[in-house]
C-alpha cells in the first residue's frame, strides 16, 4: 500500500470496542447521520463494517481537539 492508495481494511463492531469506542448502535447511527462519525460500508443482511483509514483519522482528530479543548472550563 502506497500513499495515494488508501487502507481498505475494514473494522467490524468488535473492532470498534477493541478500538475503545464503545458506544450503542444508535449513537453510532446518531453520529454518523450528523456527520460525527464515519460512515459504515453495508456488507449485507445485518452486517456491517468502516474503513479502517477513516477510524484511524477520526480518532486523530479527536486527540487534537483534546489537545485545544479543556473540557472542565464548561
Amino acid at each position: 500500500m502506497t500513499d495515494d492508495q488508501p487502507d481498505k481494511t475494514l473494522a467490524t463492531r468488535d473492532d470498534l470496542k477493541r478500538m475503545g469506542i464503545n458506544v450503542s448502535p444508535t449513537t453510532l447511527l446518531r453520529w454518523e447521520a450528523r456527520g460525527r462519525f464515519p460512515r459504515r460500508i453495508k456488507m449485507g443482511g445485518t452486517k456491517c463494517a468502516w474503513l479502517m483509514s477513516e477510524l484511524r483519522d477520526w480518532l486523530a482528530e479527536r486527540a487534537e481537539e483534546r489537545s485545544r479543548m479543556h473540557y472542565a472550563d464548561y
